[in-house]
């Protein structure tokens, strides 16, 4: 089988993350308990880095907040583009 790319949610990823405790708290190895939930290392610490002990909850806040981020920065965006527009029209002598 080849690569596959898919994305996980948050909360997909934090149900990975914690079923992966569950399983090295069983004693299993770590590369194996990554194999079965059919992740990569580099995947697994980059999601510990990222979602580290939050819950799917945390999850879906911090989701709906990065997109409210985006949606603000794009009117910051445009309200500056105007302002600099308004700026360079009332210079220019009539």
């Amino acid at each position: 089988m080849g690569k596959q790319n898919r994305r996980h949610t948050p909360e997909q990823a934090i149900g990975k993350l914690r079923d992966i405790e569950v399983l090295l708290a069983n004693g299993m190895p770590l590369e194996l308990a990554l194999r079965e939930q059919e992740i990569s290392g580099p995947t697994y610490h980059r999601w510990r880095q990222k979602y580290g002990l939050m819950t799917s909850d945390e999850a879906k806040r911090l989701k709906f907040l990065d997109q409210e981020n985006a949606a603000l920065k794009a009117i910051v965006a445009d309200q500056s583009l105007q302002i600099k527009v308004l700026k360079d029209v009332a210079s220019r002598k009539w």
